[in-house]
């Protein structure tokens, strides 16, 4: 399922690419991510990560843009004292876990340099550091759906972007414990290659 979703999504950036060359812009993009997850088993504090990947922009108009993207995003956390004990582990001080992200921003242009961005996102669980077994059951939901918003500014070829990113739902998927909530501050750039 989801390396067809991948592919559809690729073909259609193709296509368009091919169809409204002129209105279609591509690049990479990394940067840092600043990650925390809310609840009892987890320290309430900020942990640092990456993320790299592509993205795509679709002219709609002059000041309003379509941008989906694709990235791989690191994701650390420490635990708290309670979490080894819950989740029966012998020793868990952190957990690192990757996502693949797929968001799709609405750009509006604010100025010739100034784009405020917003749109859903959904990651999809790579890997994981740790086996989190409770019941026969992944601790980790396989998908994270989460909401986007942020800045970009735009100078030529490359791209400097801040964005808040939350999740919507509770990424933590055992029966009965306690609701993980993610929140991620991203900060990067992107260089447009076409």
């Amino acid at each position: 399922m989801r390396t067809k979703f991948i592919l559809v999504l690729l073909i259609v950036l193709c296509s368009i690419n091919v169809t409204h060359a002129q209105k279609f812009q591509f690049g990479i993009k990394a940067g840092a991510n600043i990650n925390q997850i809310e609840g009892q088993q987890l320290k309430q504090s900020f942990a640092f990560g990456y993320h790299a990947g592509v993205y795509g922009r679709i002219s709609l108009s002059k000041t309003i843009s379509i941008q989906p993207e694709l990235y791989y995003s690191q994701v650390n956390h420490d635990t708290a004292t309670s979490f080894s004990a819950v989740y029966q582990l012998s020793s868990a001080k952190a957990i690192t876990f990757g996502y693949i992200n797929l968001p799709v921003l609405l750009n509006v242009q604010t100025g010739k340099i100034l784009s405020i961005q917003a749109g859903p996102s959904f990651g999809i669980v790579t890997n994981t550091n740790v086996s989190l077994l409770a019941n026969g059951q992944d601790a980790l939901r396989n998908g994270d759906f989460s909401v986007v918003a942020g800045l970009q500014a735009a100078f030529s070829h490359i791209n400097v972007y801040a964005r808040y990113q939350v999740g919507v739902a509770s990424i933590n998927d055992v029966p009965n414990q306690d609701k993980w909530k993610s929140q991620t501050i991203h900060i990067g750039l992107g260089l447009r290659i076409l």
